[in-house]
């Protein structure tokens, strides 16, 4: 049995570890070790963006990160944003910017790190920040309507 490095980090506001290889996925530490399930692996090759969650408030794609690049650093799942911001969670269900769920954690991460960085965003700025979220039901405009219907 090999011994792993016990690897300390922020998760949704609050210290965890992780006793793991630093090559292990960030997302498989997320749902298995700490049983936050909301994150999707898609592809598992960086290509969907289910998987999408912020790593010191900047979306990063949890399939591509080794666990050990977040040693010190903090991560927030669409666990925690869907508590911080159940306003575009909602929105996202009235204007039927959520179907059949795959992509949608990913969606929302993505979302709300661009309506933190900029609330006005116009169709163009988020057509480009949704570029790396695949999403096979909606047509996206739903999608684009949610965060646009939550200006003002």
């Amino acid at each position: 049995m090999t011994d792993h490095p016990t690897l300390a980090f922020e998760v949704n506001g609050e210290a965890r570890e992780c006793n793991a290889s630093p090559e292990m996925r960030l997302l498989d530490c997320l749902r298995y070790d700490f049983g936050l399930t909301g994150s999707k692996e898609g592809c598992g090759e960086g290509e969907c963006g289910a998987c999408t969650v912020l790593l010191d408030g900047q979306p990063v794609l949890s399939c591509l990160v080794p666990v050990g690049q977040c040693a010190g650093r903090r991560v927030e799942t669409v666990e925690a944003i869907a508590e911080k911001d159940p306003e575009l969670v909602e929105r996202m269900t009235e204007t039927g910017g959520i179907q059949c769920g795959a992509c949608t954690p990913g969606i929302v991460v993505t979302l709300y790190s661009l309506r933190q960085a900029n609330p006005e965003a116009s169709r163009e700025e988020i057509r480009r920040a949704l570029a790396g979220n695949l999403c096979r039901c909606t047509g996206y405009e739903g999608i684009f309507r949610a965060l646009e219907d939550g200006h003002g």
